[in-house]
């Protein structure tokens, strides 16, 4: 077999094996939970078996090893001869992150280390003696002995692959007539996934019908799961087939029964192949790399869209005008489409974070319940990849600081165990994610005198502060309520640096508590980054792009509303001082600054002055080059529907770590 052929199969295996992996985390702590539930156990079960199998036969030893054991460990479980406790939990967990590992190490070429003693031994049941591991049988690498040869080695996979050619060409329908014990289940797996030593003898054949049927084994599989398990190992049948249209292994199956016993089969069975067929042929990977450069083209024609509507003639019946009205429904479409392909379930992402939730539990003394809803809430992949650290410091938080010791809250009228919730729901062209907990709340009282003893601000700061102010306060860096560090949290980190990635993603973050009931931290962020969506205004005779996700309001100054406090400039707006920044002096030109645009930069709200607002716009920002991608402020450049050049702006890069406006953009004084 080729090098190419060999890194080709590799790849495929490492992207099924890591899809396999990513939920298993999540099942592994459901069967803590329910360790009765038969069909999670088999579901384990077959996950770290499909990974053994696939590692076999690319030669992965040290997977086959670590999947065998945990595999035999499974087996035990299913028979009813131990339940699985904590301690068999976490070596199987274990076992996940270090098939993790090793699958990293063999996606980068480097070579796999063993699964330590210590970890095989505690998949140990204690008392019992481990299984030999099979034979993993590697890919070969030269080029095959012809068949006539007497050295040539008994090859399972061929002769299997031989005897389906056979089938195609004879046209023939073979149809399992009996059943087969679990060890000859079990001998047919190791032969079909290659894990069985070469040459090793065939499974006995199955017992003529006639034979009296032995008792059922509560380890037995049903017959559909096993014909969905011969498909996941040989593929789909072809357009049209029937699944038993493939033959299976000479030795474990009876003789072929007659083409009318197919033809017998119920209906529903025959109609869910064809629906997995379907399923099948129409669903393709796709290199990411490709739907970037499609997102990108499709922002390229939002800017031709733009430009054309602004150079079509309005309230006329000009064919023209009518072609460019088609345009802008097809363009916004086209739009929507692609944006829509780069779109995954936020499901994935929450999927990791019940064993996040279960070990800090665990390690912390506490009971406590991860509840996930609207799994199935589309966002962009990029929005995806950039919340799972800010969504890891909330989990912890709650985790820590929120939820009380079981034997507090049994004190409080609470039950034992806590509740940590994380939902997430679309509004409009938004993703809003809250993190909720039933644990003992904030208190404003306390984050006023912790804000004060820590110096972040004065007493009387600290006394005008509103309850909503003061759950800004946890922000704040350094800041934290923990009267003891841990290494969990409690060091006055991630609080912090969660706000300001969420507002690097253009996005929100606000805080709801109530003492002795709970908190709630919620995260709102744009669907997409692909497209922007901004307000277009102009200073002097420059025109900016302020994201519409940093944007409050607007309002027009009028007489008498800007006045002077501490030396500087400040409009009352709602009964409060609002200070102006000068968004025309940062831009380098004289304005008028007729308008305010009330936007949030870090920590800080404040009015920006402009001369005018001229009105909401969908925009796909470019980068400035390698010259000015250092430009505080600045995301990049946009082409406006007039065909001029605006700044788009990027107001979070215009604070500082403590979330104060930097000096560049200069206050009204």
């Amino acid at each position: 077999m080729s090098v190419e052929l060999d890194n080709e199969l590799l790849n495929v295996f490492l992207i099924e094996a890591r899809e396999l992996l990513e939920s298993l985390g999540e099942q592994l702590v459901d069967l803590e939970a329910s360790p009765g539930d038969v069909e999670l156990l088999n579901a384990v079960f077959r996950a770290f078996h499909t990974v053994k199998g696939g590692a076999g036969f690319l030669g992965l030893h040290p997977m086959v090893e670590l999947c065998h054991r945990a595999e035999d460990l499974l087996n035990e479980a299913r028979g009813g001869a131990i339940v699985l406790n904590a301690g068999f939990m976490d070596a199987l967990l274990e076992s996940l992150d270090l098939l993790n590992d090793m699958m990293r190490a063999a996606d980068g070429g480097v070579s796999i280390e063993p699964a330590p003693r210590s970890l095989l031994d505690r998949l140990l049941i204690p008392g019992r003696a481990a299984t030999a591991p099979p034979a993993a049988l590697a890919v070969p690498v030269t080029a095959s002995v012809p068949a006539a040869a007497p050295s040539r080695p008994h090859d399972p996979i061929e002769d299997e692959f031989e005897a389906m050619l056979d089938a195609a060409r004879a046209e023939r329908v073979p149809a399992p007539t009996g059943t087969i014990s679990d060890d000859e289940f079990e001998a047919l797996l190791d032969s079909l996934y290659g894990t069985g030593a070469p040459g090793a003898e065939s499974v006995e054949p199955v017992p003529a019908p006639s034979v009296a049927a032995p008792a059922a084994d509560p380890n037995a599989i049903s017959d559909d799961e096993f014909e969905a398990l011969l498909d996941s190992l040989h593929g789909t049948a072809a357009p049209g087939s029937s699944a038993l249209d493939v033959p299976l292994p000479p030795a474990p199956i009876p003789a072929p029964a007659p083409a009318s016993v197919v033809a017998d089969a119920p209906a529903p069975a025959k109609a869910a192949e064809k629906r997995q067929a379907s399923t099948a042929d129409t669903t393709v990977r796709v290199d990411t790399h490709r739907l970037d450069n499609l997102v990108d083209a499709a922002g390229e024609l939002v800017l031709v869209r733009n430009r054309l509507s602004n150079l079509a003639p309005r309230g006329t019946a000009d064919p023209m005008e009518r072609a460019i009205g088609e345009l802008e429904r097809v363009a916004e479409d086209l739009q929507n489409a692609v944006l829509r392909m780069r779109m995954q379930p936020v499901g994935k992402l929450f999927s990791r974070f019940p064993r996040i939730v279960r070990d800090l539990a665990r390690q912390l003394g506490k009971e406590i319940e991860l509840v996930t809803e609207g799994e199935e809430t589309d966002i962009d992949r990029t929005v995806v990849e950039a919340l799972a650290d800010p969504l890891v410091h909330l989990l912890r938080n709650a985790v820590d600081h929120g939820i009380e010791m079981p034997d507090a809250r049994q004190r409080e009228g609470k039950p034992r165990q806590g509740t940590v919730r994380l939902a997430a729901g679309q509004y409009g062209d938004r993703i809003v994610i809250t993190v909720t907990d039933d644990g003992k709340g904030m208190d404003p009282e306390v984050l006023r005198r912790k804000a004060v003893e820590k110096g972040l601000m004065d007493a009387e700061q600290a006394a005008r502060l509103d309850e909503r102010e003061c759950y800004e306060i946890v922000f704040r860096p350094g800041f934290s309520t923990a009267s003891q560090v841990s290494d969990i949290s409690g060091r006055g980190v991630g609080m912090d640096v969660v706000k300001t990635k969420i507002v690097e993603l253009g996005g929100t973050l606000s805080i709801d508590s109530r003492v002795g009931h709970g908190s709630t931290v919620r995260l709102s962020v744009p669907l997409t980054l692909a497209i922007l969506r901004v307000l277009m205004v102009r200073v002097g005779n420059r025109l900016l792009s302020l994201p519409m996700s940093n944007v409050a309001e607007v309002f027009e100054l009028s007489e008498g509303q800007i006045q002077r406090l501490d030396g500087r400039v400040v409009a009352n707006h709602r009964q409060r001082a609002l200070p102006l920044a000068d968004l025309g002096r940062w831009a380098g030109v004289q304005g008028q600054g007729g308008h305010v645009v009330v936007v949030q930069i870090g920590h800080q709200t404040l009015g920006c002055l402009v001369d005018e607002v001229l009105g909401r716009e969908d925009v796909m920002a470019k980068p400035l080059g390698p010259f000015l991608k250092d430009v505080p402020g600045v995301a990049g450049a946009t082409i406006t529907g007039d065909g001029r050049i605006s700044l788009v702006l990027d107001l979070a890069g215009l604070a500082d770590d403590g979330g104060q406006v930097l000096p560049t953009l200069r206050m009204a004084v």
